[in-house]
């Protein structure tokens, strides 16, 4: 199964492109017990079509170390979920995680953007060299990360504790990841009007 992302600016999770919430944050904002939250996921009047598109049943280790159930839900589960939760309080989660998914998701589209620009980026700076080395490529990207984050990949996966060679967009703001693929879209042009890195720069 592929790994499972929590991104820190929204607080939700994120697979293969979709946006997901746990159950047991569904608990926590709500204030409800998780194990009544799992219940009401497994009581929901909805069709199995909907429950599979939706709802994906996973575990937590505990703080004993144990194997937990939970779910996690895509937007249109978690509201189905908790349109029946009522109060002032429970109607003022709702609008903040259904702002929260819609947030994430957009993030996730300019995330697939950079990526489905980056071989067009990648030709670009191929093109603009007789022998392209590893480094003019990791210069490139190096110089509108340094634009738009104030420092290299290096250096960002150092101040947040990523490994050493960790993709950092998924860890980027909504912002940050616009910016860069504005950034890098630009260079493009760039690279094949001004070939000289340092000129560019």
């Amino acid at each position: 199964m592929t790994k499972l992302m929590l991104h820190p600016e929204f607080n939700l999770y994120e697979r293969k492109g979709t946006a997901f919430c746990s159950s047991r944050q569904v608990a926590k904002e709500f204030n409800k017990r998780h194990d009544s939250v799992l219940r009401d996921i497994r009581n929901l009047d909805c069709s199995n079509e909907f429950r599979l598109l939706n709802f994906v049943e996973s575990s937590y280790k505990n703080d004993q170390n144990k194997k937990q159930p939970e779910n996690l839900m895509t937007k249109d589960g978690f509201t189905f979920l908790v349109m029946g939760y009522r109060g002032k309080k429970a109607a003022k989660f709702k609008e903040a995680y259904i702002q929260r998914f819609n947030a994430m998701e957009e993030f996730i589209k300019s995330l697939a953007a950079t990526k489905l620009e980056f071989p067009a980026f990648t030709d670009a700076i191929m093109a603009s060299h007789d022998e392209p080395k590893h480094y003019h490529f990791s210069n490139e990207i190096n110089m509108i990360y340094r634009i738009v984050l104030g420092m290299d990949a290096k250096k960002f996966r150092e101040q947040n504790g990523l490994e050493k060679d960790a993709v950092i967009k998924p860890y980027l703001t909504l912002e940050q990841i616009k910016a860069i693929e504005s950034l890098q879209r630009a260079d493009i042009g760039l690279i094949i009007a001004i070939p000289d890195f340092n000129q560019r720069k």
